[in-house]
């Protein structure tokens, strides 16, 4: 089962958080989470947090039954895109003007696990979903 987390227009470039994305790609969550807090590049503070996040979204698939340090997650993608630049203008001598861009970047981290999850704890978390759903439909027909 894997989880998505994402951060959008995060205030860096893309190349600058490239550095950091490609440090941690394929890496077990503890030890990524480990060379995150301790780099001292500021894209390591977004990504930190946004693994973070990926890491409770998985917790959140299964209702929280299960806890993500008895599983070997596993950072399975992560993406650095581009985003929209905002372009200003600064003055320059003589009366000129030049154009320069502030970047943006957005941030995909998946995780998933390699220890497979208990049939049992799928089943249950699907169940409870069915139950749910069966139950809105039920009160939005009255």
């Amino acid at each position: 089962m894997e989880a998505v987390a994402k951060l959008r227009n995060c205030g860096m470039s893309a190349r600058k958080m490239r550095l950091v994305a490609d440090q941690v790609r394929k890496k077990n969550v503890d030890k990524a989470l480990d060379i995150l807090r301790f780099s001292k590049k500021e894209a390591g503070y977004h990504i930190e947090k946004t693994l973070l996040s990926a890491i409770s979204n998985w917790e959140q698939k299964l209702d929280m039954m299960e806890n993500a340090d008895d599983f070997d997650l596993v950072i399975s993608r992560i993406l650095v895109d581009d985003a929209p630049q905002l372009k200003r203008i600064r003055p320059v001598p003589h009366g000129r003007a030049h154009r320069y861009r502030k970047r943006f970047c957005h941030l995909t981290i998946v995780v998933e696990n390699k220890i497979p999850l208990p049939a049992t704890a799928v089943e249950d978390a699907a169940e409870d979903v069915e139950e749910e759903y069966q139950e809105e439909l039920s009160e939005n027909q009255e």
